[in-house]
This record gives structure tokens, sequence and C-alpha cells, in this order.
């Protein structure tokens, strides 16, 4: 895997455009798939730092908000 260079103090924004691998290794939570350029690329996370973020009440923000979306189109 290839890191993307960045400048110096500047933030990277990147788009997981379509997820297509999920895996979970010593702590560490990976999402794989596609940029927003069609390019592989991987996030990972700790997993114990996203589980304190990511609970039960976020995931039912996250459905309220894709469904309004979803309503809108």
């Amino acid at each position: 895997m290839t890191p993307i260079p960045l400048e110096e103090d500047k933030e990277l924004h990147k788009r997981l455009h379509e997820i297509n691998t999920f895996q979970c290794v010593d702590n560490e939570l990976y999402l794989r798939g596609k940029d927003e350029y069609g390019k592989d690329f991987t996030i990972c996370f700790d997993a114990f730092n996203f589980l304190e973020w990511i609970d039960k009440e976020q995931l039912e923000y996250i459905k309220e908000q894709t469904i309004k979306y979803i309503q809108k189109k």
C-alpha cells in the first residue's frame, strides 16, 4: 500500500466511494474499496476508538440521514 504524500499542514479529504472489503485484526479496523477516482483505497481505524465513537445512536442518525437523501432523489 502506497501512502498518499501530504503537504505539511494540509488536510487530506478523500471519498471512499465504494466499499468492498471489511476486516478487523489486532485492534485495527479496515475498510477498503475504490476512491472517487476509481483507484483502490484503504482506511484504517483504531477499532476500540471507532467503537467508542460509532454506537447505536450514530448508526441510527446515519440511517435517518440516508433515508432523507433517498427520499429527495
